[in-house]
C-alpha cells in the first residue's frame, strides 16, 4: 500500500491534478506500490471527473520512461487507433502501415491485442505470418531492413503490468484506453491516430504536442470509427509543427476517392481479414482499398511524403500496384520468424 497516492487520489477526485502530482501518482502506480484499490480509486476519480491534457501527457511521459525503447529511424510515424470503437471493420490501419511504408517511410507501429475487435492488428498479422511477440532488438532490426515493424505493447511496457489486473476487474474505459498511442516505443514524431470519440481528438493532439511530437493527425470517422472513413466526412485536429492545433473536417472527395456505404469495410473474422488484406495487395479495387488509400494519403501527409491528400493518394496506389506494399509485408514476415 501507497501512503503517497492517499492524498493524490482524494485531489484527483475534486479537482484536474497539476502535471508533477499526476507524474507522481502514475510513477507510484507503475511501480508495483499501490493497492488494487488505490488503481481503481485513481483510475475513476480521473475518469469520472475527466482527464486533462496535462494528467495524459504526465501518465504517457511516466509510460514513456519506464518502456523497453526502440530507437527508430528519422522520420518515422506510428499509425494507430485506440480501439475500442466496437465497428468490427476490415483492418484498415493495419493495411495503411504497409502502404505507407511500400511508398517510402519507416512505420513504427505500436499496439495491442484489441478486445474490442473481431480482428485486432495482431490478429491479422500473425494471420499474415508475421511474429509480432518479439522484443527491441528484432524490432530494430525489422526497422532497418524492412522499414516497418509492430511494437506489442506486452513486450514493451512491462509496468502495465501492476494495473491490469485492476483495469479487467473494472471492466470499463480509463485513461489507459488512450495511453497505448500516446506511448510508442520508440519516440516517433509523427502520427495519424485514430480514436473511438470525437472528444478525444483535439486533447490527445494537444497531449502528443507537449510531449514532444511534431506533426500528427488525430481522427475520428462521422460512422463512429477510429480512422479516417470512406463512408463519409471524417474530423481531425491536427498537430502543426509551429505547435498549433487545427481543427477541420475531411470527406473522402477531397482526396478524389468515392464514397461508399459502412457496410462495404466491415470485417469478420482473422482469417477473413487476412484474405481481404491479401485480395487489396494483390491489387483488388473495393471499399476497402479506397478506405486504405485515403488513410495511407493522410499518413504520407503528416510524414511530408505527401503535399496533399491527392498527391498522397496517387503515391499509395503507386505502392499496392508496384507490389511494394506486399514486399513490406513478406519481409517482415521473414525477419520476425527467424527470431
Amino acid at each position: 500500500m501507497s501512503d503517497a497516492i492517499k492524498p493524490l487520489i482524494g485531489a484527483a477526485a475534486e479537482r484536474p491534478l497539476t502535471r508533477g502530482e499526476a507524474e507522481a501518482a502514475f510513477a507510484i502506480l507503475f511501480e508495483g506500490e499501490a493497492t488494487p484499490s488505490q488503481i481503481g480509486g485513481l483510475l475513476m476519480a480521473l475518469r469520472t471527473r475527466g482527464e486533462t491534457v496535462d494528467e495524459y501527457a504526465a501518465a504517457a511521459a511516466v509510460m514513456r520512461a519506464k518502456c523497453n525503447a526502440v530507437k527508430a529511424p528519422e522520420g518515422a510515424i506510428d499509425i494507430v487507433g485506440t480501439g475500442g470503437d466496437g465497428k468490427h471493420t476490415l483492418n484498415i490501419s493495419t493495411a495503411t502501415a504497409f502502404v505507407t511504408a511500400g511508398a517510402g517511410v519507416p512505420v513504427a507501429k505500436h499496439g495491442n491485442r484489441n478486445l474490442s475487435s473481431k480482428s485486432g492488428t495482431a490478429d491479422v498479422q500473425t494471420q499474415m505470418g508475421i511474429n509480432v511477440m518479439v522484443g527491441p532488438e528484432v524490432v530494430e532490426k525489422a526497422l532497418k531492413s524492412c522499414g516497418i515493424a509492430f511494437m506489442m505493447a506486452p513486450m514493451h511496457h512491462p509496468a502495465i503490468a501492476h494495473v491490469m489486473p485492476t483495469r479487467a476487474e473494472l471492466g470499463t474505459r480509463t485513461i489507459f484506453n488512450i495511453l497505448g498511442p500516446l506511448t510508442n516505443p520508440a519516440g516517433v514524431k509523427r502520427q495519424l491516430t485514430g480514436a473511438f470519440t470525437r472528444d478525444l481528438i483535439r486533447p490527445m493532439a494537444e497531449t502528443l504536442g507537449k510531449l514532444g511530437s511534431e506533426r500528427a493527425w488525430l481522427v475520428h470517422g462521422s460512422d463512429g470509427t477510429d480512422e479516417l472513413t470512406i463512408t463519409g466526412v471524417s474530423w481531425v485536429s491536427a498537430l502543426e509543427t509551429d505547435g498549433s492545433v487545427k481543427d477541420v473536417e475531411l470527406h473522402p472527395e477531397d482526396a478524389g476517392l468515392p464514397v461508399h456505404p459502412f457496410e462495404a469495410i466491415v470485417g469478420g473474422s482473422p482469417e477473413d481479414n487476412a484474405n481481404a488484406f491479401r485480395a487489396l495487395l494483390d491489387g483488388e479495387k473495393n471499399a476497402y482499398r479506397d478506405a486504405v488509400l485515403l488513410n495511407s494519403a493522410a499518413a504520407l501527409v503528416v510524414a511530408d511524403a505527401a503535399n496533399d491528400l491527392r498527391e498522397g493518394v496517387e503515391k499509395a496506389k503507386e505502392s499496392i500496384d508496384s507490389g511494394a506494399a506486399k514486399s513490406k509485408v513478406e519481409s517482415l514476415a521473414a525477419v520476425t520468424s527467424a527470431a
